[in-house]
């Protein structure tokens, strides 16, 4: 009988150990779990950040005030016959400078007037390239650059006694031939009459250029 009562001893013993080592694994499965389960604070501290977006690279905007036109691409990039070389100086000296300009500044020369427009202050000078003046047929030209009265005419209708931005340069103006010229366009294409602006807004010390590629012929 003894005998009897322990083995069932031992059976309950059994049962109760076997009961709590059951109840320790559920407690174990469930700290697992809470375990590996990230808490909020964790959960947002390992999300991934999202990748900012990167500015975008802006390009460098072209200045108010800076040269425009397709023939600014003959300008010098450096020298006195640059853009920036060419503000220092008045703009007879500016334009002697330029390789552009070299007809231009003899005919300037011939007629006397490059102490005038140095000597100028806040004017606009329209300024026919080279190319420009030898459109005019040879004789033609020669015989204007030996006639110092017509020249001076000639010139001075290319210069405008006020300084003038791109945004003022549409309408007429009057020139220091005492006649008009009637520019037209807007933004960065303007002409005057079938003479379209080459290279626009071109500062010197004293005038604004506006290279053109064509003589601007007054009426005589």
């Amino acid at each position: 009988m003894n005998t009897k009562i322990r083995t069932r001893s031992m059976g309950l013993a059994a049962l109760a150990l076997t009961a709590s080592m059951s109840l320790a694994a559920c407690g174990n499965e469930s700290d697992s779990d809470s375990a590996s389960e990230p808490t909020t604070s964790e959960s947002s501290s390992e999300t991934p950040m999202e990748e900012s977006e990167s500015p975008m690279e802006s390009e460098e905007p072209m200045a108010a005030d800076a040269p425009f036109g397709p023939g600014c691409a003959g300008v010098p990039t450096t020298g006195e016959g640059s853009v920036e070389g060419m503000a220092d100086d008045p703009v007879a000296t500016a334009a002697s400078n330029n390789p552009l300009l070299k007809t231009l500044v003899a005919a300037v020369t011939e007629a006397d007037l490059v102490d005038t427009l140095n000597s100028a202050e806040n004017i606009t000078v329209f300024a026919p390239t080279d190319d420009a003046f030898a459109a005019i047929p040879k004789k033609d030209l020669n015989a204007l650059l030996k006639d110092k009265e017509q020249l001076t005419t000639v010139l001075t209708h290319h210069v405008v006694g006020e300084s003038l931005s791109p945004e003022d340069l549409a309408g007429e103006h009057e020139t220091l031939a005492g006649d008009m010229l009637t520019v037209e366009g807007e933004g960065e294409d303007f002409t005057i009459g079938e003479a379209s602006v080459v290279c626009g807004n071109v500062p010197t010390a004293n005038a604004t250029v506006y290279v053109v590629d064509q003589v601007l012929m007054p009426q005589m």
